[in-house]
């Protein structure tokens, strides 16, 4: 579901227009003001904490995505530290032509999306690259060794399940094939997500079986950033948890 018209999105229309005026009673070059007027969408996902930005730009190489989970991977983005630093912001994933950013429960996007409209619209008119030393997610790309079975995995990822995930901002990768098992990793919105064991089992699941008889079954799996992030996350949780319950008390 889109915001308004065509995904228009009247904070992002605002700024823009503040940002043009400004720069021309500066007397800033015309071309520069131009650079600076872009006119932000913002789409839903099916993930209620997770918010998908179209810059009307490239942000990478069609079918690229990457995954910023904490503030320490995001060290080879200045894009990505820059939308860390917004108070609420719990990661943040690049698609081909879109940002997704997820919040931390609690936090409200009438709060977060002004600052991030604000950080997209700076950086992209910064000139500055979105990646630096650091290559986008490819686990779809066919390699000599692969048997038959994951070739024709990864095929179908690539061509019938990921562009429909990244619509939702988020991605599918590839992690492994193993005893009839297809290990698959979350990415993006669908990391979070409420529904994402749904989508795999009843999706993701059930389009590879009809094609691949030899496909038992398909598991998510995590790595140890996933884990270390939950816990952490967890243990702030916690900590905020117990200050309302002082707050409580002393009231």
């Amino acid at each position: 579901m889109r915001h308004c018209i065509a995904g228009f999105d009247p904070i992002g229309y605002e700024h823009s227009c503040n940002v043009a005026k400004a720069a021309l009673l500066k007397r800033t070059p015309l071309q520069f003001v131009w650079k600076r007027c872009m006119f932000i969408q913002t789409q839903d996902t099916p993930n209620p904490d997770s918010l998908k930005f179209l810059p009307g730009v490239t942000v990478l190489e069609a079918g690229q995505t990457m995954d910023f989970p904490t503030v320490s991977s995001a060290q080879c983005s200045p894009l990505a530290k820059l939308l860390f630093r917004i108070e609420g912001v719990r990661s943040v994933f690049f698609g081909g032509d879109f940002v997704t950013i997820s919040k931390q429960e609690g936090a409200e996007w009438r709060v977060i999306k002004p600052e991030a409209f604000a950080v997209i619209m700076d950086f992209f008119a910064s000139g500055l690259p979105v990646v630096k030393d650091a290559q986008p997610t490819s686990s779809t790309q066919i390699n000599d060794e692969d048997d038959e079975n994951v070739q024709m995995i990864k095929e179908l990822l690539d061509t019938r399940i990921r562009p429909t995930v990244q619509e939702d901002g988020g991605d599918i990768i590839f992690m492994g094939f193993e005893d009839g098992v297809v290990k698959l990793k979350m990415q993006g919105s669908c990391s979070s997500c409420p529904s994402s064991i749904v989508t795999l089992k009843n999706g993701v699941q059930n389009m590879l079986q009809f094609y691949i008889p030899d496909v038992v079954s398909v598991e998510q799996v995590t790595d140890d950033v996933d884990e270390i992030t939950e816990k952490e996350f967890t243990r702030l949780e916690k900590q905020i948890n117990q200050k309302d319950e002082k707050s409580d008390e002393k009231l």
